[in-house]
């Protein structure tokens, strides 16, 4: 396999230099598979672009949809970062383990979310009617609909850099589950 070096402040252009410096000021350090963006010149900023864009999704909601990509992708990078972060965000591990699962019966509204997502990411963006339904039953709308593809493409995009990469993972363990 393979082997990629993650790339350093020192190893990067100009531009990145200044965006690894605001994460790493921000942040405390740069997390490797974000830094790997770095080794084109504008990948890094278009990611960080489309990673902090104002949606019509909560935080916690996009946290769902990360969560069961990832699960779904198999990407042992993201499925622990997004993890330690849904914890931060007042999720307990039960209810991690539900949303990585795509099936969330302590929420109703999230539930028909993750379910969406989970039919969305297997189904290659052909859910059946019966999500895009259940979907819009919730509450949901069509901006919400073009928010959530815009986070499923986001994790897929780290997912897959990830899967090819193997860099090494920051975050603490979590466990595997079975879907």
């Amino acid at each position: 396999m393979l082997s990629f070096e993650v790339p350093t402040r020192e190893t990067v252009s100009d531009n990145n230099k200044v965006i690894f410096d605001k994460f790493i000021n921000q942040f405390g350090f740069m997390p490797n598979l974000i830094a790997m963006f770095a080794y084109s010149e504008t990948a890094l900023a278009d990611y960080l672009a489309i990673q902090s864009r104002k949606g019509t999704l909560t935080i916690k909601e996009k946290e769902v949809v990360y969560l069961v990509v990832s699960e779904i992708n198999d990407c042992k990078y993201c499925v622990p970062g997004h993890a330690l972060y849904a914890k931060n965000l007042g999720f307990s591990e039960e209810q991690i383990i539900q949303i990585r699962k795509g099936d969330i019966p302590f929420d109703d509204r999230l539930n028909a979310l993750a379910h969406f997502v989970k039919d969305i990411t297997l189904n290659k963006g052909r859910p059946r009617e019966a999500s895009v339904e259940a979907f819009f039953k919730a509450g949901y709308n069509e901006a919400n609909l073009v928010d959530v593809i815009i986070a499923i493409g986001d994790k897929v995009i780290t997912n897959y850099l990830h899967n090819i990469t193997q860099v090494s993972i920051e975050w603490p363990a979590v466990r595997a589950i079975s879907q």
